[in-house]
């Protein structure tokens, strides 16, 4: 399948939903065979069951036996829940570890939520968090948008750690457009315009939207700048909903093409 520039990757956050069965996956195909089909079309991946249940070595030795980088979203003990102590995080750096040193793991996604705001608490909690995995690739995903100054940008840069831009809503209290390169990779990640469901909505209509072609050529001039500026860029359509990520994913991946 054609690609577009080597340094940009495209794929999807997540893979395992039953309702890309027709849309994606052939009805036929049994659920253990999904991400082999997966990888046929897309060599990049986001597992987000790592914030749901915390990952084990076991588990995630299994990833290894496809052709793919993948990025793992850390547990929300980490980003959610915030748990001061370090059991968790060892059990989280023990499982990532496994993709870190097959050379599968492109990036550890921080998603933060939105109660996360930029406090004296919260920095120095951020701080010891990525100072403590700071052996793996690290992408930090900020939710509330008083994180986005420039001396928290540099902080990242000094430490090359990345910073995940964003598609999402705009909205009241939601984050601004911002341009940021923060480490070797640039990292982005589209989550939909879904407005109305934004704050109310379930992980499965928050997310369902489909962009326009329109919408998609509008980040080529930003993409192609995040690529001059990185080692690798990675993109990640979160829009999961009857899957649209696919077909978006798809579409972005053409237009790069058209438009190196």
């Amino acid at each position: 399948m054609p690609q577009p520039k080597s340094n940009i990757v495209i794929g999807t956050s997540g893979f395992s939903y039953p309702d890309w069965v027709g849309a994606f996956y052939p009805s036929e195909l049994p659920k253990s065979k999904w991400l082999d089909h997966y990888a046929e079309h897309f060599s990049f991946c986001e597992l987000n069951f790592s914030y749901y249940r915390m990952p084990t070595p076991q588990q995630l030795e299994k990833y290894l036996d496809h052709d793919l980088e993948f990025a793992l979203k850390a547990h929300r003990s980490l980003t959610h829940e915030r748990i001061k102590n370090d059991l968790a995080r060892r059990d989280f750096l023990e499982a990532a570890s496994v993709l870190h040193d097959a050379e599968a793991l492109s990036a550890i996604l921080l998603q933060f939520p939105y109660s996360f705001g930029y406090t004296p608490e919260n920095r120095k909690y951020l701080w010891a968090l990525l100072t403590f995995l700071n052996a793996l690739p690290l992408v930090v995903e900020f939710r509330h948008p008083s994180w986005i100054k420039d001396s928290v940008l540099e902080a990242l840069k000094k430490n090359n750690w990345g910073v995940s831009m964003l598609d999402s809503p705009k909205i009241k209290g939601g984050m601004p457009d911002y341009e940021a390169v923060t480490g070797p990779m640039s990292y982005l990640r589209f989550h939909g315009r879904n407005e109305a469901n934004w704050w109310t909505g379930t992980n499965v209509s928050r997310y369902d939207y489909e962009y326009s072609q329109e919408e998609l050529e509008a980040w080529l001039p930003r993409i192609q700048e995040m690529s001059r500026l990185s080692k690798t860029t990675y993109i990640a359509f979160n829009n999961h909903a009857g899957g649209q990520a696919i077909r978006n994913a798809n579409q972005l991946r053409t237009l790069l093409i058209e438009h190196p």
